[in-house]
C-alpha cells in the first residue's frame, strides 16, 4: 500500500478543498493512504500529519481555504529544515509527496526532487502566473469576485462624480486587473508589466470628463508601477522598485508585502485633476469564499491527475492544463518565470481607455 502526503502551502485559495477531496478520493481505487501534511512545509518540518479518509473530504468541494492549513514556509532557509523533512519523509512512510501551491511551493518541490524523493506539483495560484499552464484554479473565481465589486463600484462613482481607484492582487502579472478590468468596464487599467504615466492616466480620465463622463474606475494590480520620468519631476512610490510596500520585512521567500499603490494613484489623480477621488482595496476578499464551478472542476480534474502520476511513478513533474486538456510538465519548467499577461489581451483593454 503506497502513502502519500499532500500539503497545500503559500497564500490560500478558492479550490484547494477541490484537489484535496479529488486526490482523497481517487486514492481510494488503488487503497492508498493520503496523509495530509498540516500548514504546507511547516507541518512536514515539525511532523505534524493526519490521515485523510473519505469521511474527512466529505463535504469540502464548495469550501474556500483548505482543511490542512498553509505557510509561507521555505525549508531551504537553513540545512536543518531540509534535513527535517527527510527524517520525517521516513519516519511516517511517505512513498511521494504532492505538492499543491504556487512558484515558492512548486520551487520546493522541485529541489526536494532534485534530492530524489518523489514530488509531483499541483499550481495553485489566483494571480494566474504559473508557466506551463493556461490557467490554475482560484483565478476564475478571483476574476468573477473582483468584476462583481467594479460593477458595484461603478454606480456609487457615477452617484457622486467621483473616480474610484480599485487595488487588486497580482504581484508579478497583473492577470486578475486585466481580465475583471475588461470585464467590469474599467476606464483605465494598470499592470506590472507595464510601467505607467500618471499624466496620461489623468489623459485619459480628462477626456471622459470633456463627453460629460464625470466619474471613472481605475483598475490597478497592487504591483503596478509608474515610470520613472526625473524630467518630469514626478514622485515614485519607492525610489529603487517603484513599487508601493507595506512592510520593507521580507517573508520567507524573500518577498516584501505590497500594498497602497491604490492610495499613491488616488494622491496623485486629485492633485492633477481636482476631482474627488477615492480607493477601494479588495484584498484578501479576492481568495476567499466559495470557488467557482470553473475552478470546482479544474481543481478536481487536477487532483485526479496528480494520483495518476504517481500512479505511473512520474515524479518531478506538475499538471497543467493545456487547451482542453490536463497534461504534465517538469516542474524545474514551471517555476523558471513568471508567465506575464499577454500583450494583446492588454491592447484589447487599452481600447477601452479613456
Amino acid at each position: 500500500m503506497k502513502k502519500v502526503g499532500i500539503l497545500t502551502g503559500g497564500g490560500d485559495c478558492p479550490g484547494l478543498n477541490a484537489v484535496i477531496r479529488a486526490v482523497v478520493k481517487k486514492s481510494l481505487q488503488y487503497n492508498w493512504e493520503i496523509i495530509g501534511i498540516k500548514n504546507g512545509w511547516k507541518g512536514l518540518i515539525n511532523g505534524e500529519m493526519e490521515l485523510l479518509t473519505d469521511y474527512s473530504v466529505s463535504g469540502i468541494l464548495p469550501k474556500g481555504g483548505t482543511i490542512i492549513g498553509s505557510s509561507r514556509t521555505n525549508p531551504f532557509k537553513n540545512g536543518e529544515d531540509a534535513q527535517k523533512i527527510e527524517e520525517n519523509i521516513k519516519k511516517f512512510g511517505l512513498d511521494s509527496i504532492i505538492a499543491i501551491g504556487g512558484d515558492d511551493t512548486l520551487g520546493v518541490a522541485s529541489k526536494l526532487f532534485k534530492k530524489g524523493i518523489p514530488t509531483v506539483g499541483v499550481p495553485k495560484t489566483i494571480d494566474n502566473d504559473l508557466s506551463g499552464t493556461d490557467y490554475t484554479f482560484g483565478f476564475d473565481t478571483a476574476v468573477s469576485i473582483a468584476t462583481e465589486a467594479i460593477d458595484r463600484l461603478h454606480t456609487t462613482a457615477e452617484s457622486h462624480h467621483r473616480v474610484i481607484v480599485v487595488e487588486l492582487m497580482g504581484r508579478h502579472a497583473g492577470w486578475i486587473a486585466t481580465m475583471a478590468g475588461i470585464a467590469g468596464g474599467a476606464d483605465e487599467i494598470l499592470i506590472p508589466e507595464v510601467p505607467f504615466d500618471i499624466e496620461e492616466v489623468c489623459k485619459n480620465v480628462k477626456k471622459r470628463y470633456n463627453r460629460g463622463k464625470t466619474f471613472s474606475i481605475v483598475a490597478v494590480a497592487e504591483g503596478a508601477v509608474p515610470k520613472k520620468i526625473e524630467e518630469k519631476n514626478i514622485e515614485t512610490p519607492d525610489k529603487k522598485t517603484g513599487l508601493v510596500i507595506q512592510k520593507q520585512e521580507t517573508d520567507a521567500f524573500g518577498h516584501v508585502r505590497l500594498g497602497g499603490i491604490g492610495h499613491y494613484l488616488a494622491e496623485q489623480i486629485e492633485k492633477r485633476m481636482h476631482v474627488d477621488t477615492r480607493v477601494t482595496i479588495l484584498g484578501h476578499v479576492q481568495r476567499g469564499g466559495t470557488p467557482t464551478a470553473r475552478d470546482r472542476v479544474l481543481a478536481t480534474r487536477f487532483g485526479v491527475k496528480a494520483v495518476e502520476l504517481i500512479k505511473n511513478e512520474e515524479y518531478g513533474k506538475m499538471v497543467a492544463l493545456q487547451g482542453d486538456n490536463i497534461v504534465a510538465v517538469p516542474l524545474e519548467d514551471a517555476v523558471q518565470e513568471s508567465k506575464t499577461v499577454d500583450k494583446e489581451l492588454y491592447d484589447i483593454a487599452k481600447v477601452f481607455f479613456g
